[in-house]
């Protein structure tokens, strides 16, 4: 949800960013979004619809400026995947999505209303984000 999101803002925004959804896990490479995350999103305007589950990869640590955790556990996750920085190669900044420090549960075991308030994070964080890219 938070690919679509973003992009959708940063569009509106008139940013150009290069957006991309990872997992940690393997668990679903190749699939698309969850139905429950697809119609949650679709019902505030975000079409996920094209996109498709993939694991995060070390060559994303060069191909990213920035890569952003839904947890604590997915940025200690993604800390551990860093690759040692090479001195001719800039490695990504990885941080938590949510500027607060927050959390954003992973809505997956639960129903509508879980996806809902994640959702509801997930706006919060990716206007915070934008206005942090216009910023510079």
């Amino acid at each position: 949800m938070a690919q679509g999101v973003i992009e959708q803002r940063a569009a509106e925004a008139g940013l150009a960013l290069m957006v991309d959804s990872a997992g940690l896990g393997a668990w679903h490479i190749g699939d698309p979004p969850d139905p429950r995350g697809l119609k949650a999103a679709l019902a505030r305007g975000y079409d996920n619809s094209r996109q498709r589950a993939r694991q995060v990869r070390v060559n994303d640590f060069h191909d990213f400026d920035l890569i952003l955790g839904m947890d604590a556990d997915n940025v200690a996750g993604l800390e551990r995947l860093r690759p040692a920085g090479a001195p001719d190669r800039a490695l990504a900044e990885v941080r938590l999505f949510h500027p607060s420090g927050r959390d954003i549960p992973d809505p997956y075991y639960g129903g509508p209303p879980d996806y809902e308030h994640a959702l509801d994070l997930i706006e919060e964080a990716a206007s915070d984000l934008i206005e942090q890219f216009l910023a510079k």
